[in-house]
């Protein structure tokens, strides 16, 4: 693997030349806190999203999918307190215009100069002529219809957890769940950052993956460790080296003030142990906040005591943009050849991996080799997700796909033609063997159970 000194800067560099991700709005100079997927990447992206779907919703009975509006009324952000307590303290640096959180400027998140002389020091410009501390709310406002007035005022969410508080009678009344049970969604959320920065780490503009499971408070702590051994499996899963996880109890007086237990999980990220994904038990804070501001009954009908109450519940909250990150930091490898060259790869899990097999003509100018590799080609698409290279040369070829982690590369050349067999390539270990055109999709099937 590549040194931790410029990792970050080997990876950034792959996933642009290799279609991962690009800047947002580059051919405009760019837009600070903001990336584009590209066609590899996306396809990345949607695996990994897929997966936590599949994982979360689909193979358990006890959760319900939702997917709800971007848009809110602005009572649900004054309800859940967001207008008047999602802020940041922000300061200025009157000589160079830079501008910081200045939590993150006294923990030294900037670098290591923090003070000189009891001041807090520009990371850019080495001054110490900073502005007060000023409250910043990173919500987004917008308005709906063609005055801004402040009846017309609306936000973009800052979460997704609120769509699923403010449906949860809705999901009551129409699918009857019983105690304990979850809503899941996820979607794009929007954070105006003072400042973003560790390429997609901290963004304006992100997906987040998360389910509140509604619970009686009197076992929370088994479903809170239960959980816990869940997000476990997901992180190993998505192929995370467990001594590169750091599992953060926060203590006392550091947490939110609606959660009476909340872990961060965090990862070795090349630029230091960052938050990957979190447990929260937020007790009833939420139901509560919202039954008080809209004057609905949200509370539960438990048949067997035949009493009402309002649920607790416990919250994972996953970040998509985090989560490919770290896959694609803990899969990259740097591998020395024989002959002198170095091999960059990345090693995904099969199933996450973009591609799952490339198909290659040998030759490019051989109509009979080339009519024959898209007929392969349109088999292995008809099961896999495939691409098709015919660019440069073979090995060229086998360089790119390991560096989009391809998991293997099918080559159709004159055996082909005689005996109805391919060249199947492994990415990890560059070994070569050949299979009957017509096992490979079994070949495929079998190696991606593993």
């Amino acid at each position: 693997m590549g040194n931790k000194d410029n990792l970050m800067e080997k990876v950034v560099s792959l996933t642009k030349r290799r279609g991962f991700i690009y800047p947002g709005s580059e051919i405009y100079g760019g837009l600070a806190g903001t990336w584009d997927y590209g066609p590899v990447g996306v396809e990345l992206k949607r695996n990994i999203r897929n997966a936590w779907w599949k994982r979360f919703v689909h193979e358990r009975s006890d959760m319900f999918g939702l997917d709800s509006a971007i848009l809110m009324n602005a009572k649900t952000w004054e309800a859940s307190g967001h207008v008047e307590g999602f802020v940041d303290p922000m300061v200025d640096c009157r000589d160079c215009k830079s501008r910081f959180r200045e939590d993150h400027l006294k923990e030294g998140k900037y670098g290591e100069l923090k003070e000189k002389d009891g001041k807090l020091v520009c990371p850019n410009c080495g001054k110490t002529d900073m502005t007060d501390p000023k409250t910043f709310n990173m919500m987004f406002n917008t308005w709906i219809g063609p005055v801004e007035e402040t009846s017309n005022l609306v936000y973009l969410r800052p979460e997704t957890a609120q769509g699923m508080f403010v449906n949860f009678k809705n999901v009551l009344d129409t699918m009857h769940p019983k105690l304990p049970f979850g809503i899941a969604q996820d979607g794009r959320v929007f954070r105006n950052e003072i400042t973003p920065g560790d390429f997609i780490f901290r963004v304006r503009e992100f997906d987040l993956m998360e389910f509140e499971y509604f619970i009686d408070p009197k076992n929370w702590k088994d479903l809170f460790e239960m959980w816990l051994k869940e997000i476990g499996a997901w992180l190993d899963f998505l192929g995370l080296d467990a001594e590169k996880l750091f599992y953060h109890d926060i203590p006392d007086g550091e947490r939110a003030h609606y959660s009476l237990r909340t872990v961060d999980i965090e990862y070795q990220f090349p630029f230091g142990m960052k938050e990957l994904c979190a447990i929260a038990y937020r007790t009833d804070y939420d139901l509560k906040k919202h039954q008080e501001h809209s004057k609905k009954d949200l509370t539960y009908f438990d048949e067997k005591t035949k009493s009402r109450f309002l649920p607790h519940v416990l919250e994972p909250t996953f970040g998509l943009d985090r989560a490919i990150l770290a896959t694609i930091v803990q899969a990259y490898r740097e591998e020395q050849l024989a002959n002198g060259d170095t091999r960059i790869f990345l090693k995904l899990p099969h199933i996450l991996a973009p591609y799952k097999v490339a198909v290659f003509p040998l030759v490019s100018n051989k109509e009979d080799i080339v009519s024959k590799a898209i007929e392969v080609y349109k088999t292995v698409k008809s099961r896999f997700n495939a691409t098709w290279d015919d660019i440069g040369n073979i090995g060229k070829r086998y360089r790119r796909q390991d560096e989009i982690g391809t998991p293997w590369c099918v080559t159709i050349d004159h055996q082909t033609l005689e005996d109805k067999t391919v060249t199947v390539r492994d990415r990890d270990s560059m070994e070569q063997e050949r299979i009957p055109i017509s096992e490979l999709i079994g070949y495929f099937d079998e190696k991606l159970k593993r």
